[in-house]
């Protein structure tokens, strides 16, 4: 039987369920939301309402028993991420999970060797994967630029952040009854930092140029502000540089610049909650010429699960970042 739309179960109603994955899964092409599951009984019955899920389960385990559903979207606190994706592939179901995979190196190679177990989809939410910008620059690597000589990136959140995604973003909805950790992240900034928003930046720069080798890396702290520049000796011997800082005196900052063999490439990427697509420059050294790609998607989200959808319907990784992708991230 040829399926060309599958069902998804949303676990977790809190904010980035609600910012990016249950709206997600109403526009995707191929994808369908077929359940949300949460403990809060308040949040859960109002986002099964508003997002049109066919049902809704109080109990993971129960939604896991419904074999109608193919493939399970982690959106729940970090903490839970590695506990719930086992159930869900024991279970028999393909897995989405949000980032960072898991605060621990142990767990994660845990969780990969269930992954390989199991035969499913296993795919992490790098969702900066689906930038139609970042895409357009891959494509520029693989085809036209041969040997890459240097890689520098930046990650800088902005302090003026929240007044700015506040006006965008859905309100979101809160419930006193939802589960959380038992130790909040945020109480260790330096590694809440370090996975929250620098596994964005290792992912991009492990998307552009490959695996890497090894890192050295200086961390200055000054006025609350976090800033780790880190070097950079990828696989293929392309050396890099990486900025990641929270949060600078400044507008959103991220970008990148690719110095290659013919021809480079600089980005300038938005924070995500404005839908944008990263302005692309690239430039060919056989005709000295640039090109930009305009009038791209940018709900990264929906093409994020459109493309994890295509692993599934296709049986095989085309798109996204894979359990070893993740677990590199973490390393």
């Amino acid at each position: 039987m040829i399926v060309d739309k599958i069902n998804v179960g949303v676990l977790g109603c809190g904010q980035i369920a609600q910012a990016g994955h249950l709206e997600s899964c109403s526009k995707a092409r191929n994808a369908n939301l077929y359940a949300v599951c949460d403990s809060a009984d308040d949040l859960r019955s109002r986002m099964k309402i508003f997002h049109g899920a066919s049902k809704s389960f109080s109990d993971y385990d129960d939604m896991l028993s419904d074999n109608n559903i193919d493939a399970v979207i982690i959106a729940t606190a970090d903490a839970f991420h590695v506990p719930m994706s086992i159930k869900a592939l024991q279970a028999g179901k393909h897995v989405l999970c949000e980032k960072p995979l898991t605060n621990s190196l142990d767990e994660a190679l845990r969780l990969s060797k269930v992954v390989e177990q199991s035969g499913k989809i296993f795919q992490v939410g790098h969702m900066k994967r689906y930038d139609h910008g970042l895409q357009k620059a891959k494509a520029f690597i693989i085809d036209e630029m041969g040997d890459m000589l240097a890689l520098k990136a930046w990650y800088c959140d902005s302090s003026h952040r929240y007044q700015m995604t506040n006006a965008v973003q859905p309100l979101i909805i809160k419930s006193d009854k939802s589960i959380r950790p038992e130790f909040d992240p945020k109480k260790e900034l330096k590694s809440y930092y370090i996975l929250a928003h620098g596994s964005h930046l290792l992912d991009t720069a492990r998307y552009f140029g490959g695996e890497i080798l090894s890192l050295k890396t200086r961390l200055s702290v000054k006025k609350g502000i976090y800033c780790w520049f880190t070097d950079v000796t990828f696989k293929s011997g392309t050396i890099g540089h990486l900025d990641l800082t929270i949060a600078v005196r400044l507008d959103w900052h991220e970008g990148f610049q690719i110095y290659g063999e013919n021809g480079s490439i600089v980005g300038k990427t938005y924070n995500p909650w404005f839908f944008k697509s990263s302005e692309v420059d690239i430039f060919r050294e056989k005709d000295g010429s640039y090109q930009r790609p305009l009038g791209a998607d940018g709900h990264f989200y929906r093409r994020q699960l459109e493309g994890f959808a295509d692993n599934i319907i296709n049986g095989n990784y085309s798109s996204g970042a894979t359990i070893r992708d993740g677990v590199a991230c973490v390393r």
